[in-house]
């Protein structure tokens, strides 16, 4: 059997840290092994910790989640998954975080089922959280498109631009596999040479990377 999937919980309400732990203690192969109130308090736990997943709430004191997001991946080899917890879906402090390296963003509303989903989901690092969310936020608060397109773009083959494509639309690898009709194993590949290029530390970097270059334009 699998280890669990170790869980640090940053939220500056107590009620709502308890809320989760509930769900999540609940469910075979999570573990909430750690909790902060502030945003520097996560930065600390996370270290010491070492959790596959945060849940972080974008708008804390002392350090906001966007800030401590990035104090954690600019020093911690390997890094967690960081999802965003927010109130609001269409924040630009949402946007913000997912730049410095969120892997996606939940809201404080779900329904455990999809917490746990997307816990899960996350911890795979196999597709996109909430494809369209991303699209939207990118639409509103994205930079745009450039005078000329990053020096990445033309490295791209046509299949990984397609590659690129079906990642933005949330197509998990076995998914992308099936549609462009190549093994499971090529199409990590692919996703691998992807985020290698457009350097980018996962899938939703190098979404946001496609739609802050003009690569893919969001409607």
């Amino acid at each position: 059997m699998s280890p669990p999937v170790r869980i640090v919980l940053a939220d500056d309400e107590r009620m709502v840290r308890t809320a989760l732990r509930v769900i999540l203690d609940a469910e075979t192969g999570l573990e909430v092994v750690g909790e902060a109130s502030t945003g520097a308090e996560a930065v600390s736990v996370v270290r010491e910790l070492r959790p596959d997943v945060v849940l972080m709430d974008v708008r804390m004191p002392e350090t906001d989640g966007i800030r401590a997001t990035e104090q954690i991946l600019a020093t911690l080899d390997p890094a967690p998954r960081i999802v965003v917890v927010t109130t609001f879906e269409n924040d630009a402090y949402v946007y913000d975080a997912l730049r410095v390296g969120a892997a996606g963003f939940l809201l404080k509303r779900a329904a455990a089922e999809e917490l746990v989903q997307a816990v899960r989901l996350v911890a795979r690092s196999d597709s996109l959280l909430f494809p369209s969310a991303v699209r939207g936020l990118a639409a509103a608060y994205g930079k745009r498109q450039p005078a000329a397109a990053p020096p990445w773009v033309a490295r791209l083959t046509d299949r990984e631009a397609d590659v690129l494509r079906l990642m933005a639309s949330g197509l998990t690898n076995a998914e992308i596999a099936a549609r462009l009709r190549v093994g499971p194993a090529t199409a990590k590949s692919h996703v691998a040479a992807v985020l290698a290029k457009t350097g980018t530390r996962d899938r939703t970097q190098a979404v946001i990377a496609a739609y802050e270059s003009g690569f893919i334009t969001p409607r």
